[in-house]
């Protein structure tokens, strides 16, 4: 346990960044998950929905450094071939 009064502090920020970091991720999964799940229901008109609205939040966490910007270059790429796949 944290003795100073800046070591508590800092123990408080961490504990909040942390909460805050795991939600938006879960929120990058989220929406990767709904543009699979449009893309396995064969629906061409949602999934691109989907991914349109999924790649601003995927490359606003990469900006934030929630996730790896290869990691999410390697997301975007790869809905996006699954997407044109869908449409070919």
């Amino acid at each position: 346990m944290a003795n100073s009064p800046q070591a508590r502090k800092r123990a408080r920020q961490a504990e909040k960044r942390r909460s805050r970091n795991a939600s938006l991720r879960s929120l990058v999964r989220t929406k990767i998950k709904g543009v699979v799940a449009a893309i396995k229901s064969g629906d061409v008109e949602k999934a691109r929905e989907a991914y349109t609205q999924a790649v601003p939040v995927i490359d606003r966490m990469a900006d934030k450094g929630i996730i790896h910007k290869n990691k999410a270059a390697r997301h975007k790429s790869r809905l996006s071939a699954q997407v044109k796949n869908l449409a070919a």
